[in-house]
């Protein structure tokens, strides 16, 4: 079984990623600021982080930054990031602080759940919804 730790300030937020993600091979924990998540995953057992981006003095970027830091340490075993984003501008922001995957909101339940699922088989997930543009000498894709 899987623990997931989802992370936002906003009580129907964390509430929504809830009921898409509870089963029988996924536990849900909650946590409203990132001084808690620090806290959680410090203490063991947590899979997998969704954390907002945007969440009171200690965002996403900032709790990936951290957790990472953490882990450079040896301080304990890594744990997968997906970040939850508010526009797609925001993917630099997550790829910089080293987030293993990201959402662009709105969020439906099968991007959620795909995203998930690619995170805790090890893999890495980049969310094509909203993707920026690549742009090549006046050739956009």
């Amino acid at each position: 079984m899987a623990n997931v730790l989802i992370a936002s300030d906003i009580a129907s937020l964390r509430r929504d990623l809830r009921a898409t993600l509870e089963g029988p091979d996924i536990f849900i924990e909650e946590a409203a600021s990132g001084p808690e998540v620090l806290e959680m995953v410090r203490e063991g057992g947590i899979d997998l982080v969704i954390t907002d981006l945007q969440m009171g003095a200690m965002g996403g970027m900032a709790v990936c930054l951290e957790l990472r830091h953490d882990e450079s340490y040896l301080t304990y075993d890594p744990v997968a990031v997906l970040m939850l984003l508010d526009r797609r501008a925001d993917v630099f922001l997550a790829r910089r602080s080293g987030a293993d995957g990201f959402l662009v909101k709105p969020l439906d339940p099968q991007r959620v759940r795909a995203a998930v699922r690619t995170l805790l088989a090890g893999e890495e997930f980049d969310d094509e919804f909203l993707r920026p543009a690549t742009v090549r000498a006046g050739i956009t894709q």
